[in-house]
């Protein structure tokens, strides 16, 4: 927010940015929600990869709340968006890229490719809403106009 107390952002700007930070952290949450109670189900559903480890499973799904909880404070928070956004942003560009690695190693097949798929365009939707949330906060801290500082003057004598 601006020091008035408004956003720099467009009404409409402002109401994509919160809607985007709910609806990943409502995937996160859901996420971590699904991974801790029935870590079977979702080995099955959506990660068959390598042999079944339900502590592992629920050891990710802590990350999983964390972030979510980290974007659903971040959506009323202006000043935890572009941190909450740019952890959350490199997340899914990593786990992207280990997705890549196995893309073919998924039962049946194509989940991988879905995986792999569906958490790259995760990623890019990220990384648009951490550059909105950065330029909103930059645009706070820079001045509204030019400034003048008078330069000091020195005495000759």
């Amino acid at each position: 927010m601006t020091v008035s107390g408004r956003s720099p952002l467009t009404p409409l700007a402002e109401a994509r940015l919160q809607a985007g930070l709910l609806a990943f952290a409502a995937i996160d949450l859901g996420l971590a929600l699904f991974m801790a109670v029935a870590p079977h189900a979702f080995y099955r559903a959506i990660g068959p990869f390598g042999q079944r480890n339900d502590h592992y499973v629920r050891d990710i799904a802590t990350f999983y709340g964390a972030i979510g909880v980290a974007l659903a404070l971040a959506a009323s928070r202006p000043g935890w968006r572009a941190p909450a956004l740019a952890v959350s942003t490199i997340q899914f560009a990593l786990h992207s890229l280990n997705h890549l690695l196995d893309i073919a190693r998924a039962h049946p097949v194509w989940v991988g490719y879905v995986d792999f798929f569906s958490l790259l365009t995760g990623t890019a939707m990220l990384a648009w809403l951490w550059r909105v949330a950065a330029m909103a906060e930059r645009s706070t801290r820079e001045p509204a106009g030019p400034t003048s500082h008078p330069t000091p003057q020195r005495s000759l004598t």
